[in-house]
Parts: structure tokens; C-alpha cells; sequence
């Protein structure tokens, strides 16, 4: 019982066997395999992919980070949770170094392909935990228009100007005329919003 309870009392929920083997100090890979694929059939593991072992109850978020690396959760799933796009979208979206669309248990993970120098800068993004990156919701609106060009975006209030101005030099793709607009509109917007709210006073 060493192995299963050095993972569940471990604060993460999915582990690659690499993982385990530096949880457990287990140099021989092919045991180690074997010893997961027991607790697999046993029903103490999960496996919803080849060399991904889970919890039970993992966590969504952390097994987008572990399917492929480089990555961060990004674009519709970030905007999504901080208000700035209203439209639902069930999927779990990141960014990685190839686009794909995979299914595990029912959730639909997309990842969309982006350029190694922007993949690996860290502006803008959070580490959370061991495993787990996920971009600002200010990195995630400048990933969203380098992918999909200009859009519209449901509400641009909860963006932080001076964040997404930190991290433009990083995301250097971007041309001015794309994202100075939207900027120019969400200081008025403040403004307006500023200003209404003075005068009620």
C-alpha cells in the first residue's frame, strides 16, 4: 500500500510516471508500470490516457497541464470564468505547441498551436501549484486575438489596461491598430463608468 498512499496523500491528482517514480523514489520504470497498472484494474487509479494515472475527483484543470508541455490554460475557458465572454463553451482551452482537440471522460480539451517564443514567456501567466499554468485574463484576451484576429469581446471592463500593456512588448505580434482600439474604447468605457459614478455621490 506504500505507492497508493504516497500518491493520495501527495496534493496533486495526476502524475505521469516520471511523478510517481520521484514520489516514490522507484528507479525501475517497467515495476513501476506494472504496479500502476494493478492499482488501475484494482479501481484505486484512474488512466484516461497512455502514461496518465489520476485520482479519482482530479482536477480538469491539472490534467490539461500534463497531456502536453509546454502549456497554460488559456483563451475561451479564461475569458470565459472573468467575464469578459458571455457565449458558454464547455471546452477546456490552452496553449501549447500544437493544435489538437482531445476527449477525456466526456470534457473536450482544445489546444491551440502558438510560437515558442511567446509559449515559453511567462507574462502574464500564474503558476498555481505544482503542475498547474494558467494565463491572466489579460494574456489570455492578447492569445485570443493573435489566434483568432480582431473580435468582439463581450465586455472589456474586468481587463486591466496597465497589465495588458506590461505584456504587449512580450506579445510583439500583435499590431498596434488591433489592440490600441479596443484599449482606446475600454478607457472611455472606464471613464463613462467613472465619471457616473462621482456624480451620484
Amino acid at each position: 500500500m506504500g505507492l497508493i498512499y504516497s500518491l493520495y496523500n501527495d496534493t496533486r491528482t495526476v502524475f505521469r510516471l516520471k511523478d510517481v517514480a520521484m514520489i516514490t523514489g522507484e528507479t525501475n520504470f517497467n515495476s513501476l508500470n506494472m504496479k500502476l497498472n494493478y492499482y488501475v484494474r484494482t479501481g484505486s487509479l484512474q488512466n484516461p490516457r497512455k502514461g496518465i494515472y489520476c485520482k479519482h475527483n482530479y482536477n480538469l484543470q491539472e490534467l490539461a497541464c500534463r497531456i502536453f508541455t509546454p502549456v497554460y490554460i488559456s483563451l475561451e475557458y479564461v475569458l470565459q470564468q472573468a467575464g469578459v465572454i458571455f457565449q458558454y463553451d464547455s471546452r477546456l482551452t490552452a496553449i501549447s505547441y500544437l493544435s489538437r482537440e482531445i476527449e477525456i471522460d466526456g470534457k473536450i480539451f482544445s489546444f491551440r498551436k502558438m510560437k515558442d517564443e511567446i509559449l515559453v514567456s511567462s507574462q502574464g501567466i500564474e503558476q498555481r501549484g505544482n503542475t498547474l499554468t494558467i494565463a491572466t485574463p489579460e494574456r489570455a484576451f492578447l492569445d485570443m486575438l493573435y489566434l483568432n484576429g480582431v473580435m468582439y469581446f463581450d465586455n472589456l471592463n474586468s481587463l486591466r489596461i496597465d497589465l495588458i500593456e506590461q505584456i504587449l512588448p512580450v506579445t510583439r505580434y500583435l499590431l498596434p491598430f488591433t489592440v490600441h482600439p479596443l484599449l482606446e474604447n475600454l478607457r472611455y468605457s472606464l471613464g463613462v463608468s467613472l465619471y457616473f459614478s462621482l456624480k451620484r455621490r
